[in-house]
Order: C-alpha cells, then sequence, then structure tokens
C-alpha cells in the first residue's frame, strides 16, 4: 500500500512539473516552428547538392551541402533562443 502511494505521488509530482505555462508552451511551439523551418531548407539544400553533384558540379555540390549545414545550425540556435527568451 506504501509503495501504491509514493507511486502515486511521485507520479503526481511528475504531472505537475511537466505542465507549462500558455506562454511556455508559444514558446516551445514558436521554436519548434523555427527549428522545422530551417530543415526544411536544409532539405531543400541538400537535394540541390545532390542534383549538382549528379550534374557532375562538385564545387557547387560542396558549397550547397555547407549552406545547409550553416541553416541546420542557425535554425537550430534561433530555435534555442526562442525558448529561452521565455
Amino acid at each position: 500500500m506504501r509503495i501504491t502511494y509514493l507511486a502515486l505521488a511521485a507520479a503526481a509530482a511528475l504531472s505537475l512539473a511537466a505542465c507549462d505555462s500558455p506562454g511556455e508552451e508559444a514558446a516551445e511551439n514558436n521554436a519548434d516552428a523555427i527549428e522545422a523551418t530551417a530543415d526544411n531548407q536544409a532539405a531543400a539544400l541538400e537535394q540541390q547538392s545532390d542534383a549538382a553533384e549528379d550534374a557532375g558540379n562538385e564545387a557547387a555540390a560542396d558549397a550547397l551541402e555547407e549552406k545547409a549545414d550553416a541553416v541546420e545550425e542557425a535554425g537550430e540556435e534561433t530555435s534555442e533562443a526562442a525558448e529561452e527568451a521565455h
């Protein structure tokens, strides 16, 4: 019986800790949207890089791949900053 009460108390504490205020929820949603947008842009650049590589243009492929990496990294940093700002 004691274990049941301890388990219930732990579950209650975890559920209260997991509750976000509406502002925190909005900040998380905004951060997720920023990161998703950056990921989509990076994926598009990677596709362009693949096409350039298939066409035999290694320099363009490398440049596009570097740009994709930079976009993805910037998206992650911006997303983290947006979430921490709240």
